[in-house]
């Protein structure tokens, strides 16, 4: 299964979706509008409708992308897909960026129903096909060795010729500074409306990090977990509980 959070007829998943298809059954189920930082939203107070295109992807309206993969898995293929793959989203999915995105999260989703998962992002908007060729052979060597990992590999690809790549790296997620701009203007009814500004700087892009790596020319890969819990933090969390007597509400 192939989804996104760009929109069906977003460049990345249809050149994806070719070259996937030279290797592979491939049934496109995303949104039908560009729906990125959607994050893991799901539609529940409203009901979701599909529209299948001539070429067989199917909209699903309105759609986030959580939504795409869950009735892509649980509805809409028969037999259901052995993988789902996201992507390749315009822009790459780097550090902060795996929180808000809906190229991750359509991935989280397929983890969560059981399946391994790719997210792709490509670093620009250019060189599509070197995204899809690297993630290509991936799924050439996952068939040829699994990696029984039960996270999802984020990749993120330089916008770059395929000759100019200079490999992989397995990277941990850098970090950003947050984002604080809010661009605010008057609709033509004089009403304030407001946009949510450009994504904060590189706050953390040392060695080892995904933002380096892409930098330096190289494919970033780094496993992703749903668990959120921060583990390190647990004991300290545990000590305090304790010595800080916090009293129960009278």
């Amino acid at each position: 299964m192939l989804s996104n959070d760009d929109g069906v007829f977003a460049p990345g998943i249809q050149v994806l979706a070719s070259a996937l298809r030279s290797m592979a059954d491939v049934q496109v189920v995303a949104p039908d509008r560009n729906r990125s930082g959607a994050s893991n939203a799901l539609t529940l107070e409203s009901p979701l409708r599909t529209f299948t295109h001539s070429n067989g992807d199917i909209a699903v309206l309105m759609g986030t992308p959580t939504d795409c993969v869950f009735l892509g898995v649980n509805t809409l293929m028969h037999p259901k897909p052995d993988i789902v793959v996201s992507g390749i989203n315009a822009g790459p999915n780097l550090g902060d960026d795996v929180i808000y995105s809906g190229t991750v999260a359509a991935a989280m989703e397929g983890r969560h129903l059981g399946l391994p998962a790719l997210a792709i992002s490509l670093h620009g908007q250019r060189h599509y096909e070197t995204a899809a060729a690297a993630t290509c052979a991936i799924l050439q060597a996952l068939q040829r060795v699994p990696l029984r990992t039960g996270r999802v590999l984020n990749i993120n690809v330089p916008d770059v010729p395929l000759s100019e790549i200079k490999g992989y790296r397995v990277t941990r997620c850098g970090r950003r500074h947050p984002a604080d701009q809010v661009i605010t203007q008057q609709d033509p009814r004089g009403e304030t409306i407001y946009w949510i500004g450009p994504l904060g700087g590189t706050l953390d892009a040392g060695p080892g990090t995904d933002f380096a790596a892409v930098e330096q020319g190289y494919i970033s890969i780094t496993a992703l977990d749903a668990d959120l819990t921060a583990h390190p933090a647990q004991e300290t969390l545990a000590d305090w509980l304790e010595h800080a007597e916090v009293a129960l509400p009278c």
